[in-house]
């Protein structure tokens, strides 16, 4: 290696170690991206919220249920009162799948025509059709192991007998499970969080890059004029893509839009109010617009997989679980997807309107004190 060559190496290395801060970010992203993608990036779905109407309450039905709880795909988290209450259970995302078993289950059971009702949201595609195949597995070796006890117990032959037990299963909302009306409400989130975080960050950094932020601040704007006036063409801009994700998911795609658009646009609105506010809560962290963009980044890792985008939660540790309840854009999918998907209104889920209200309100309040302390 020749002399000018190891002088421009050596320059380079010095001008990173002195950018103390960007190091810092570029080393830790690939960490965060390990873990994530290590612990999160998984279709292999356990524990799915399982719902039980069981009108028989007999050994028979708790026997059934034994077997559903121990193939470990589904956790019997709720017992609902009546079929009213797994639907609402469903609607607001609290289940995933619903198990209704007749009051004369026993009986039928014993006559060798037991029906029982399988419920599976299918908003979800990849945990629908899991959930699918687990069900219909379930049911047929509960019904073999029916039928097995039977013989034993009979002595006839097994091609006299026709398995005592079947599993009804219905998909709601998405029946032919098709993964394009899961993924299109959640580009929907991605766009409205990345666009809205990424270019206020740097939109504002690039005027302090420039000097220019200096000259507005002479003038008679007022801080809050200065901000309102930076973000809002990007939130036009964030809305123009939102309805433009919307038309060519819905013509082109066949995505259904069952919901009322009124409310899918106040519901984003509330996202892109967390989205501006990471954005401009980054500028006052920021002296470039690299570390802008890193520090934004930051925060949409974490997002892109621990909010259920590309995963489902329900696959992910428990500890990513939790983590998840931090992030805005989880809550945001869970209603965008009921919202286009379910058609259901405010009320099924006021709860993940009101976190994601609350959020934004939080960060947009942070960002905008921090801010104005910068300009002060």
């Amino acid at each position: 290696m020749n002399s000018r060559l190891a002088s421009i190496l050596r320059k380079e290395f010095i001008q990173i170690t002195r950018d103390k801060r960007t190091l810092v970010i570029i080393l830790i992203i690939p960490i965060m991206q390990l873990f994530l993608l290590g612990y999160s990036a998984t279709s292999d779905v356990r524990n799915i919220h399982l719902a039980v109407y069981d009108q028989c309450r007999c050994s028979e039905s708790r026997a059934l249920l034994d077997a559903y709880r121990a193939a470990d795909y589904f956790q019997l988290a709720y017992t609902a009162g009546s079929e009213n209450d797994i639907r609402l259970l469903i609607e607001q995302g609290k289940a995933r799948a619903g198990l209704i078993i007749p009051p004369d289950y026993n009986t039928a059971l014993a006559n060798g025509n037991a029906v029982v009702a399988f419920i599976l949201d299918g908003s979800d595609a990849t945990a629908g059709s899991t959930a699918l195949a687990a069900a219909t597995l379930i049911g047929q070796f509960q019904a073999t192991q029916l039928m097995i006890q039977r013989l034993k117990t009979s002595g006839l032959d097994a091609s006299s007998f026709q398995p005592p037990l079947q599993v009804r299963t219905t998909v709601w909302y998405n029946p032919d499970l098709i993964s394009s009306y899961f993924m299109i409400p959640g580009v929907i989130g991605m766009i409205l969080y990345a666009i809205t975080s990424i270019l206020t960050a740097t939109a504002v950094v690039r005027e302090r890059e420039r000097g220019t932020i200096e000259q507005l601040i002479v003038t008679p704007i007022r801080p809050w004029e200065l901000v309102v006036g930076k973000i809002l063409p990007y939130v036009i801009l964030a809305f123009i893509d939102t309805l433009e994700v919307l038309a060519i998911g819905h013509w082109w795609f066949g995505m259904p839009v069952r919901g009322d658009l009124s409310l899918i646009l106040a519901c984003s609105g509330l996202l892109v109010l967390s989205g501006l506010g990471i954005g401009l809560f980054a500028s006052t962290i920021a002296n470039t617009q690299q570390e802008a963009m890193l520090t934004v980044w930051m925060t949409l890792l974490p997002s892109i997989f621990l909010s259920g985008f590309f995963f489902p939660l329900e696959a992910m540790p428990q500890f990513l679980q939790w983590v998840s309840y931090i992030i805005p854009l989880r809550y945001y999918l869970i209603i965008i997807r009921a919202l286009l998907i379910k058609g259901v209104g405010a009320g099924p889920i006021w709860i993940e309107i009101l976190a994601l209200t609350v959020f934004g309100i939080a960060i947009m309040g942070a960002a905008s004190i921090r801010f104005r302390k910068r300009l002060d």
